[in-house]
């Protein structure tokens, strides 16, 4: 079994928990792995199966819970403190503090903004990078959401529909609508059936995912709701992949808006699968990104 590592880096006057899976058996040149979550305001937990890339081929594989987030939770703070900077200056500390020089990327829905953020500031020592499920506009995923809610029953529209105007999302109806959406397009599961990491995710989610997105996953009322990079991201020259799902709430579509723009971006689209295609397909997701970060070892 892997060696876990588990220490806090300073940041932002607070501190950030990093957990490090260190294979028994390292394999020659395989660089680190860098994990990224989601939210914002997630935690590191979701993304635990791919912890399994250290066992499964020698390599190390880091995860961090960001400002705010899981165990790097934080007194309350006004909403200005949050920005998308906030969490881009956190990686280049946390990188600098495990000593991260020479890594790989991986980036999980939100996690894969941020990560794009970062390589378009600096680059430097990141050799490849998996985007996993990530807009590079919002309008395009609220359209898409939008278009996926038209497939639920039409009450379960209708109790998303009155959430919406009311903001009520814990109304019994909404609720319901909300978990058969995640169901088909998320977790791939009801929320009675969570595994328990997606239930210790859940647990530490920050306050800055109000600040951030906003009352739920199908409006943004918060700081990313004028996210567009489609323009941007044309200047990215670390090797990508794009991974998601057939049934994933970040729709072909969606991430064809990504593939398209990224140069030379790869894809692979697991059939089957939601937005957090680890819980549902976790051999598959193993393999596709070890497959991919390999060739830039």
């Amino acid at each position: 079994m892997a060696h876990v590592t588990e220490t806090y880096v300073d940041y932002a006057g607070f501190k950030t928990y990093c957990k490090t899976f260190t294979p028994d058996d390292p394999q020659p040149g395989k660089k680190p792995l860098l994990m990224l979550h989601g939210g914002p305001g997630a935690c590191h937990n979701c993304l635990l199966t791919y912890a399994d890339i250290a066992d499964r081929y020698g390599r190390t594989v880091v995860f961090y819970d960001q400002i705010g987030c899981g165990k790097s939770a934080i007194p309350h703070q006004e909403d200005d403190f949050y920005t998308c900077d906030l969490w881009v200056n956190e990686f280049y500390a946390v990188r600098e503090a495990l000593g991260l020089d020479d890594i790989h990327l991986f980036g999980n829905s939100w996690g894969g903004m941020l990560g794009m953020l970062c390589m378009l500031r600096d680059d430097t020592g990141v050799n490849s990078f998996v985007i996993n499920s990530s807009p590079v506009s919002i309008d395009t995923w609220l359209s898409e959401a939008r278009r996926l809610i038209t497939f639920l029953p039409q009450e379960m529209q209708d109790a998303l529909e009155e959430a919406e105007r009311t903001g009520d999302y814990e109304a019994p109806a909404a609720a319901a609508a909300a978990d058969e959406y995640y169901k088909r397009h998320v977790t791939g599961c009801y929320a009675k059936d969570l595994p328990q990491i997606m239930i210790d995710s859940n647990e530490g989610t920050g306050e800055c995912y109000m600040v951030m997105q906003g009352a739920s996953e199908f409006v943004c009322t918060g700081k990313l709701k004028d996210w567009d990079i489609r323009d941007e991201v044309s200047q990215i020259r670390v090797p990508c992949m794009a991974l998601s799902g057939t049934d994933d709430e970040g729709t072909p579509y969606t991430i064809k808006e990504l593939v398209d723009r990224i140069p030379g971006c790869e894809w692979t689209l697991i059939q089957g699968a939601p937005h957090l295609a680890n819980l549902t397909h976790p051999d598959a997701c193993l393999a596709v990104v070890e497959g991919f970060i390999s060739r830039f070892d």
